[in-house]
């Protein structure tokens, strides 16, 4: 397997998370660093060690003693994870989170001004 190769490997993983996750940032390195977080752990430790291959690529002494079918399964990894990914899934997720929060927040205070009430004896 070559240098390019794998390079294209690791930037189309990078171009991924750019479309699906909305992760900005020069190379898959700087996108993991940024928006790894988005990622399932399993998944974002494949697309680290992608990243390394990738940059261990860039030298031809090192080149050789990276193992071919190791590269494949990681950017297989990623790329099934990515795949099933819809654009704007991520953002998506988060603003429900966050709706949930602030309702269940609501909720509780509501709750908890009856509960005052109820024990001052005013309802």
């Amino acid at each position: 397997m070559s240098a390019i190769t794998i390079q294209q490997m690791a930037d189309r993983v990078a171009g991924l998370m750019e479309e699906r996750l909305g992760v900005r940032g020069k190379g898959l390195t700087e996108k993991l660093r940024r928006g790894g977080r988005l990622l399932p752990r399993g998944v974002r430790a494949q697309a680290q060690e992608l990243a390394a291959l990738a940059e261990k690529a860039q030298n031809p002494k090192l080149l050789v003693q990276i193992d071919p079918a190791r590269v494949a399964s990681c950017y297989d990894s990623c790329l099934r994870h990515l795949s099933g990914q819809s654009p704007g899934s991520a953002s998506l997720r988060a603003l429900l989170r966050i709706s949930v929060t602030v309702v269940l927040g609501l909720m509780l205070v509501g709750a908890l001004v009856l509960l005052v009430q109820r024990l001052q004896g005013r309802i």
